[in-house]
């Protein structure tokens, strides 16, 4: 028993991607020794929150509390787990359980952000029957306690939270295919691409290149430590000095309406196009000889294992990293999920919860 309930923002259809969810109580999975509950303090607005919340990916298993960008203070700590004690300040990401068995190509290998059975944060059921998964637009959070996260004293909760999801699902592909020493490209300078840019740059890119639809963004681009800027809405933006230009690109927009041809005309010979930006719908098909006559390849890659994500925090710390956030009141859930749909946070919004005491 606890002496707290389970509270946030619960979304019962698809109208509440436009501000339309509810605070309710509800119930968390069944706890066990394996289990962290944490008093939340702040959670990052992420692109999925909405495509969750408006049904777009799948049919959403409403109610759904969302938010997977989770910082806070354990507050109750199971006996299995050993990492973490109360009063901690700890952090939740992206995933909530993934299988863990021995033939599990992505468990086996300690890349449990690609287990077949991986478990999200929120909108999902736990593998074990225990009950749903419920996130971070809310008062208290329930993980089991191997997605639990210690959270570095250096870095501050409005920073780490964004880190959860938007920080590690560019990391892990920069550190993947070696951003060091390469020309990076970065697709979509928002709250993903803004962390695209600051870790190629901390990881020791030759040059870090940021692709936008216009030049709305220029300054920003190179205020954040961009070298160059490519507007793709400009005459011949994928010929002259920019074509095969670049050995690396992550692309962090979630449209399908993308120049992905255009984009793949900027990589060198046997150069990478990373998608980490999800749409609902299908990307453009790409003629074959795009691909053949570079040997280019294209991949994709999901958030990032425990471990990456641990590497990630120490990372920040040591480079002094610094996200752009702006902070709204968890009681403005609402205004923020509108407000990210139209664009307008510059990066990263990051709920604070108004009634959190240390």
């Amino acid at each position: 028993m606890t002496d707290y309930t389970f509270e946030g923002w619960c979304g019962h259809d698809s109208s509440s991607a436009k501000g339309n969810m509810k605070w309710e109580e509800y119930t968390p999975k069944t706890w066990s020794e394996n289990d962290v509950d944490i008093k939340i303090s702040h959670c990052g607005v992420c692109g999925s929150d909405l495509h969750t919340l408006r049904s777009g990916w799948y049919p959403t298993p409403y109610p759904c509390v969302v938010g997977h960008e989770i910082i806070g203070k354990a507050v109750r700590v199971g006996s299995n787990v050993t990492h973490v004690k109360v009063g901690d300040r700890v952090g939740v990401g992206a995933m909530a359980q993934s299988c863990g068995k021995p033939d599990c190509p992505g468990c086996s290998e300690g890349s449990e952000n690609h287990c077949a059975s991986a478990v999200g944060t929120y909108g999902a059921a736990f593998l074990d029957g225990t009950g749903k998964t419920y996130g971070g637009y809310a008062n208290y959070n329930r993980t089991p306690g191997h997605f639990v996260f210690q959270i570095p004293d250096a870095i501050e909760s409005e920073h780490a939270a964004p880190m959860m999801c938007g920080g590690i699902t560019v990391y892990n592909p920069l550190v993947t295919w070696g951003a060091k020493g390469k020309r990076v490209g970065i697709v979509g300078l928002g709250g993903l691409g803004h962390f695209g840019v600051l870790f190629a740059k901390a990881l020791g890119a030759a040059e870090v290149v940021v692709i936008s639809r216009t030049h709305a963004k220029e300054e920003d681009a190179k205020k954040l430590g961009a070298d160059r800027f490519i507007a793709t809405v400009d005459e011949g933006w994928d010929q002259g000095e920019n074509a095969s230009s670049l050995d690396l690109i992550v692309s962090t927009v979630s449209s399908d309406k993308i120049p992905l041809s255009g984009y793949l005309s900027l990589l060198k010979l046997r150069g990478t196009f990373v998608q980490v930006g999800a749409p609902e719908d299908p990307l453009p098909a790409v003629p074959a000889f795009t691909l053949i006559m570079k040997a280019v390849r294209i991949t994709g890659s999901g958030v990032g294992s425990t471990q990456q994500i641990r590497d990630m925090l120490q990372f920040v710390v040591e480079k002094g990293i610094k996200p752009w956030t702006q902070e709204i009141l968890l009681k403005d859930a609402n205004k923020a999920v509108v407000a990210f749909e139209d664009g307008k946070p510059r990066y990263r919004l990051v709920l604070k919860n108004e009634n959190y005491t240390d």
